[in-house]
């Protein structure tokens, strides 16, 4: 890739990370008002599991979180009674988290709220700029529509032996400075 198209990558990559977290600051204070869910990240944890059901390591990968995280916001959402873990019927070793009708119906009442504020944001655009931000949405689509899994298969990974050694090395030191105080 010639250096003006990375130096325009790195560009676009810079804006889009200053951009997504205002979306997200709009996004999650219509989410607080609405004052249905314990927290705005499970916004997208019922939008994930509307979409089919999910095991919990499915859902942290999607969202980026640790499995604990994911499975304190399934607590958090199954106590609410809007998910409800079940046996995979394949692997009864596997819990799957499925959606209720509570769930989903709470998922539609602040979806339509949220897309409202959004609306309500982007109402005073002209059609130039309308047609532009749709067309971006349509490559930003494109672009990250992959789940995180196959767009982690790409890094680089460290055989296990290296995080052993890595791991004992951190053993080893944590020691010696045990010792030294």
């Amino acid at each position: 890739m010639p250096a003006s198209m990375r130096a325009h990558a790195r560009d676009s990559a810079r804006e889009l990370l200053e951009i997504v977290p205002l979306v997200m600051r709009t996004v999650a204070a219509e989410l607080r008002a609405a004052g249905e869910l314990p927290a705005p990240a499970h916004f997208g944890v019922l939008m994930a599991i509307g979409e089919r059901s999910r095991t919990l390591s499915e859902l942290a990968l999607l969202r980026g979180v640790s499995l604990p995280s994911m499975s304190n916001s399934v607590a958090a959402l199954a106590q609410h009674g809007w998910v409800r873990r079940a046996a995979h019927a394949r692997d009864r070793r596997t819990v799957l988290v499925e959606m209720t009708g509570a769930g989903r119906a709470v998922l539609e009442r602040v979806g339509r709220a949220a897309q409202a504020r959004l609306s309500e944001a982007l109402a005073p655009l002209d059609p130039k700029a309308r047609r532009e931000l749709t067309a971006g949405l349509a490559v930003l689509r494109r672009v990250f529509a992959a789940p995180p899994a196959a767009a982690g298969a790409r890094l680089p990974t460290r055989k296990l032996e290296d995080r052993r050694t890595t791991v004992q090395r951190g053993r080893a030191a944590a020691g010696r400075l045990g010792r030294a105080s």
